[in-house]
Formats: C-alpha cells, sequence, structure tokens
C-alpha cells in the first residue's frame, strides 16, 4: 500500500482487513491477465513508442559486471552474460538512456505548443504510474512508454504537462487536454490495460 507518512499502522491493517475480498478479487484478476511467463533475456526488443526494432546480442567476457554498447539498432552486452539479473540491470540502463534522449525533444515540442513549461524531465521505471509532475516542475517519465502506441506516449505527456497548470483533474484540466488530444478519453482508457505489453523481463511488475 502506499498512504501519507502520517498514516498509523493501525490504520493501514484496518483497512487490509476490510478489504480483503476487493484484495483477493483484484489479485486473481491480474494473474488471469498476466499469465506467468518462463524467464528469458530478450533477443530482440520492439519499442513501437519511437519505431526501434532492436537486436540483442550476447558475449562472453572477463570480469565481474554486464557492459553495453548500442550502435545503429544492435545492442551488444559483453561480460557475465550468464548473470542473467546484470544483463537485465544493463538493458534497464540502457533503456533508460535511449527513453531520454528520444523523450526529451518530443516532450519539448509539445511543450511549446500547449504552451506550458517544465523545470526538468527525468525517466524512471515507475510501477504504479505512467508518469507524474511535481510540485517543482520535475516530469517523470515511465521508460515502458517505450513499449506503447506512439500516440499512447504523446497523450501521457500532453497530460503530464497541462498538469502544471492545472494539478488536479477539474473539468478545466481535461478541457486543456481536449484541446490538445481530443480522444483522451479512448487514450486514457488504454493506458490502464497497457502494463500488459510490458515485456515481463524487465522485470517491471
Amino acid at each position: 500500500m502506499v498512504v501519507p507518512k502520517r498514516t498509523r499502522p493501525a490504520d493501514v491493517a484496518s483497512f487490509v482487513a476490510e478489504s480483503q475480498d476487493w484484495i483477493c478479487k483484484a489479485r486473481d484478476s491480474f494473474a488471469c491477465s498476466h499469465k506467468p511467463e518462463p524467464f528469458a533475456l530478450p533477443q530482440h526488443i520492439e519499442l513501437p513508442a519511437v519505431g526501434r526494432d532492436i537486436t540483442v546480442r550476447y558475449l562472453p567476457k572477463g570480469g565481474r559486471t554486464v557492459r553495453y554498447r548500442f550502435s545503429g539498432n544492435c545492442l551488444t552486452l559483453s561480460g557475465r552474460i550468464d548473470d542473467e539479473k546484470a544483463c537485465v540491470a544493463a538493458i534497464r540502463r540502457w533503456l533508460a538512456g535511449l527513453a531520454k534522449a528520444e523523450f526529451a525533444p518530443r516532450l519539448r515540442a509539445l511543450s511549446d505548443l500547449i504552451g506550458v513549461d517544465y523545470c526538468r524531465m527525468q525517466v524512471r521505471a515507475q510501477r504504479t504510474c505512467w508518469g507524474s509532475r511535481s510540485s517543482s516542475g520535475t516530469l517523470s517519465l515511465n521508460l515502458c512508454l517505450m513499449f506503447l502506441h506512439p500516440d499512447l506516449m504523446r497523450y501521457l505527456m500532453i497530460h503530464e504537462l497541462c498538469h502544471g497548470r492545472h494539478m488536479n483533474h477539474s473539468k478545466r484540466f481535461w478541457r486543456l487536454v481536449g484541446r490538445f488530444e481530443p480522444r483522451y478519453r479512448t487514450l486514457d482508457a488504454e493506458l490502464t490495460e497497457c502494463w500488459q505489453v510490458v515485456p515481463s523481463w524487465l522485470g517491471i511488475y
């Protein structure tokens, strides 16, 4: 559970106890839509949001770490490639860097279009949200957006930028979003189901 810092443990325990039926149903529903998959390091990574199709190569070398090199559309991991966790960590580092490079110009263009600025952008691997905007103007975008359709990535960016004018989900907020993305209702609903397209090897869920 995510709760405010000053929430009493007793209140958390009480809520969990009262919500057991809902928790069990939600867990069962999640299990049905996210069938367990045997773990396998990727040989190929498709990133629809930015139109990239990546081939992954693994080169065994000495050393205790896994390094990556990216050239063209080929990602090469070298080092302790028998260490699956180290390989995933290296791929996530690469993906975060690529996402930052791909997101930045798109976000800046949308910021200029909407007329709402931001202080800085950061790329993270959030488990529970696609993006957020802090009161200080920092926009956090989930690297998993790279696996979505470009329209969904664009909508999410518009959504978070509009929070720079309205830090809520009021009617005025949605009117502003709708001015730049008329299909926001459909896209917003699609986003709630899109965790299913995030590959399991990434270790996000």
